[in-house]
């Protein structure tokens, strides 16, 4: 649900769009969670592959030893090593206790901002609501941990980053790491919060065709 928005709105732009869920009941690292998603990755098509938030570094981490058709990465409010106004803020949450447990009102706050909808509120909740606590833990952990910065420069593929305006997870200075080590790079700045691809979907998939079209669109 969490996601729908913004797969509609990519969709006209793919063949097919799939979401990869994680294991909600099992605390996977991220080498785990690496093969289970190069398991359900196309085989023979040409693909692009998005790693949003948390789940940027495993893109990276992919995209730096691909598949042969993978022909492009689209990495949204993301790192490839915690910047230290996230460290502090995902420190204070794992002391304070289960991510779902926190009052809405603050998680819409730190991920949704004043583009904060009962939709999107609602939508946040469920999606925290299936996973367990000790997951959420463990990923909010192995991303204060996670370094792929040496993997940057391996990436050969054509690489897009969004960045929010108003994201109070990351700052538009996370982009260094891209802009000065990964070979063929396109970042873009989006109004939005942190959830950026939920909360301004239309936008963030215009940005994304466009991207597309200037670099691997005639393969996919």
């Amino acid at each position: 649900m969490l996601h729908d928005d913004f797969a509609n709105a990519v969709s006209p732009l793919f063949k097919r769009v799939h979401v990869i869920a994680y294991p909600p009941e099992q605390p996977l690292s991220y080498s785990e969670l690496e093969s289970l998603v190069r398991a359900q990755l196309p085989k023979e098509a040409h693909f692009v592959l998005l790693g949003e938030s948390f789940s940027g570094p495993l893109a990276i981490t992919i995209a730096s030893a691909p598949p042969t058709n993978l022909v492009g990465l689209v990495l949204s409010t993301t790192f490839a090593k915690p910047p230290i106004p996230f460290a502090r803020v995902i420190s204070a949450l794992v002391r304070i206790g289960p991510v779902r447990a926190l009052p809405m009102v603050l998680l819409s706050w730190l991920l949704l901002g004043e583009w904060s909808t009962q939709t999107l509120r609602e939508n946040l909740r469920t999606a925290l609501q299936k996973v367990s606590p000790r997951v959420l833990r463990a990923r909010a952990l192995a991303s204060l941990r996670v370094d792929v910065t040496a993997l940057l420069p391996l990436i050969n593929v054509p690489v897009l980053c969004l960045f929010a305006s108003s994201d109070r997870l990351l700052r538009f200075g996370s982009a260094t790491d891209f802009q000065l080590c990964v070979p063929c790079v396109t970042i873009t700045e989006l109004a939005g919060p942190h959830l950026l691809l939920q909360s301004v979907p239309q936008q963030s998939a215009r940005v994304i065709e466009a991207f597309l079209a200037r670099t691997v669109g005639r393969l996919i």
